[in-house]
This record gives C-alpha cells, structure tokens and sequence, in this order.
C-alpha cells in the first residue's frame, strides 16, 4: 500500500509540473512578438504557434499592435506632430498560416496632418482569422468613446493570401482631444 501511495504522490506531483511547465510554455509563446514604432510607422512580427490551449495567440498580435500604435498616436500629438494612420499603405503578412506556425507581420504607417484637430490619436481593429470579422459589435463598442458629433474612421477590409481578414479603426481621443468638438 506504501508504494501505491508513494507512485500516486509521484504521478500526482509529475502531471502538476507538466501542467505549470506547460502554462510558463504558451505565456513564453504568447510573449513572442516586437513591434517598434517611429514617428513614421509602428511595424512588428510575430511568430510561433496560431492557438494555444484554444486560444487564438497569433491573431491576438493585432491586439498588441493597436495598442502600440494608439500610444504611439497620442505620443506624436502631444509633440505637436500631428498624425493619423495612413490606411492604403498598411501592409500585412502571415506566412504559414493554417500550418500551425505563423509569422505574422505587420506595418502600420503613419500620414502627417496640418492640424490638431485633424489628427487620430486611438486606433483598434476588427478582424478574423480565416472568418470575416465582427465589425458591427466592434463598431458598437467603440461608438461609446467618440467625440460627441465623431464617427470612426474604417479602413476598407484587408485581407492576407492565407485568410487573415482586418478592419483597421481610428478615431480621436475624446480625452485628448476634447477641444475638438464638432460645434
């Protein structure tokens, strides 16, 4: 009976260290990205697996950039380089996509603009990866941060060879740009 126990101790304590090193595995994935940004563009890559434990890591790098790059916005206003994003010239790659190992590639340029008020300084996205994209809930969502009198600013929807389908957002900060109010 000793050793019964001694080996269900051990199995026991054997499957919590997969568990746990599995767990460190796909967070050390998931980290597995970089985006840098200039006053010019925010541009990044990831690359590893599409899904971990179910959930959809590469896509979630968009996520990632949106975030980059709305810092990045605010950052250029409010040092009097007003920008926005430059929609046509967005350019994305996912090689190896459906393959289970991706690099998703990114670049996120940015379009000088002569006024404060003309600048975009938050950015998102709606997208699907190998299905359209939940652009209407987005939308909804979104259309509660606006400037009172605002509206979104939506790119046309970009796709890669492979499915990944996005829709790239914009808009002003109501925070931010608070002086900007459509009168």
């Amino acid at each position: 009976m000793k050793s019964f126990s001694s080996i269900l101790l051990f199995i026991l304590l054997a499957s919590s260290t997969c568990i746990s090193n599995s767990n460190i595995t796909a967070k050390k994935q998931e980290e597995s990205h970089e985006i840098t940004c200039t006053d010019a563009s925010c541009f990044g890559k990831y690359s590893g697996q599409e899904v971990i434990h179910g959930s959809d890591i590469a896509h979630q790098f968009s996520n990632k950039m949106s975030k980059a790059v709305g810092d990045k916005l605010k950052e250029l206003y409010n040092t009097h380089k007003f920008s926005k994003v430059d929609f046509e010239n967005i350019q994305m790659s996912t090689k190896g996509m459906g393959t289970g190992n991706v690099t998703y590639e990114l670049v996120i340029p940015f379009a000088r603009v002569s006024t404060k008020c003309a600048a975009y300084t938050s950015f998102d996205h709606s997208g699907g990866w190998n299905h359209y994209p939940a652009i209407t809930k987005r939308k909804e969502r979104l259309n509660k941060v606006l400037l009172s009198g605002d509206s979104l600013v939506i790119s046309p929807l970009k796709t890669t060879p492979e499915g990944l389908q996005e829709f790239w957002i914009q808009w002003r900060n109501k925070d931010l740009q608070a002086e900007c109010i459509k009168k």
